[in-house]
């Protein structure tokens, strides 16, 4: 059985002082709930501090980074590399996201080096893919996942792709305040689960988890998690209150 994930991106929001009074007033409410895997993903700013933090809460949440550059070290002003990541204690890497993809214009070229630079340091990508609204209305969603899909995953191995962790974010739902219905979210991750299959095998797109991300609120949450392909959420806004992001985390099944 796949366990459920539930990420908070924070995006570019809480300095160093209120992104540890939150990871630790969440850290308090979600003690124990070892049936999911949490993961924060701070700002590189506040990745330090919040790595201390959690490394004392005592491991139940796990700590994230928003972006990573594909090279270990070298003249890259203003980039961060995966060794960096890896040396404060970052577990997961949001790599691709519709936000990187349209606003700072990432390749799929890129991308994948991105993947390839995270599994080599010894992190989990959370590969994110998605399609815009004009996209979606001409019946060309499917199209773009399966493009992303494949020029992201292409240098991948069956064994590197079974350590990653996707996310379907449909870009028209992002801080938005519009959820794809669950039943839109469903039908996305069986098609990724399907074209995992068609690229490597039935066994990792059994195994590899999905996540829904697109105003994911303590509302919509358990709706969305009774579909059978998500795996979870990638969550934004919600995830910046504790209160909010435990009631996520906590969701009835």
């Amino acid at each position: 059985m796949r366990k459920a994930i539930i990420a908070g991106n924070w995006k570019m929001h809480k300095n160093n002082q209120e992104a540890v009074d939150l990871v630790r007033d969440l850290a308090e409410r979600v003690k124990d709930l070892e049936v999911r895997e949490i993961i924060v993903c701070p700002p590189f700013t506040a990745l330090s501090d919040v790595s201390h933090v959690l490394e004392e809460a005592g491991g139940d949440i796990k700590l994230g980074a928003q972006n990573v550059y594909p090279e270990p070290q070298g003249a890259f002003t203003g980039e961060i590399s995966p060794l960096m990541l890896k040396a404060i204690a970052v577990d997961y890497v949001i790599v691709g996201h519709s936000e990187r993809r349209e606003i700072m214009e990432e390749s799929d070229g890129l991308i994948a080096r991105k993947l390839r630079a995270v599994l080599d340091a010894g992190m989990v990508p959370i590969l994110c893919v998605g399609e815009t609204l004009e996209e979606r209305e001409k019946g060309e969603a499917r199209r773009k996942v399966e493009g992303q899909l494949q020029a992201d995953l292409a240098p991948l191995s069956e064994d590197e792709l079974a350590e990653m962790v996707i996310a379907y974010e449909p870009i028209w739902a992002i801080g938005t305040g519009k959820t794809a219905l669950p039943q839109d979210a469903q039908d996305m991750t069986s098609f990724i689960r399907g074209q995992i299959a068609d690229l490597y095998s039935d066994a990792v797109a059994e195994d590899i988890r999905i996540l829904y991300g697109g105003s994911v609120k303590p509302g919509n949450i358990s709706e969305l998690m009774d579909m059978d392909d998500v795996d979870g959420a990638l969550v934004g806004g919600a995830s910046l209150k504790a209160e909010d992001f435990a009631a996520i985390v906590s969701f009835q099944a």
